[in-house]
């Protein structure tokens, strides 16, 4: 078991009426803000607390490895790698 955590992620955020919505995708963590910023800082709050909560109930390292994360040197993790490509449809 580590006693702390280096991963990387990726967020994504966006204005939702008067609110911003920030989205982790990787684990399915969401959290929102008055702004930018406040949605950035609280969705990071989110995942931390969503990390301990998972290490405190033993399934961290099972959460991270279903997510495509891969233990690394110096008890960090690898993020899977992430494409991001634009999708259009008309339908």
């Amino acid at each position: 078991m580590y006693s702390f955590l280096n991963i990387q992620l990726n967020n994504q955020i966006w204005k939702e009426g008067d609110m911003y919505v920030a989205y982790v995708p990787l684990l399915d963590v969401s959290s929102c803000g008055r702004t930018s910023a406040e949605a950035q800082k609280n969705i990071a709050e989110a995942v931390e607390l969503f990390l301990e909560e998972a290490r405190s109930m033993g399934t961290l390292e099972q959460i991270l490895q279903e997510s495509g994360f891969i233990p690394g040197k110096n008890k960090g993790w690898k993020s899977p790698r992430i494409l991001n490509r634009k999708l259009e449809l008309s339908v």
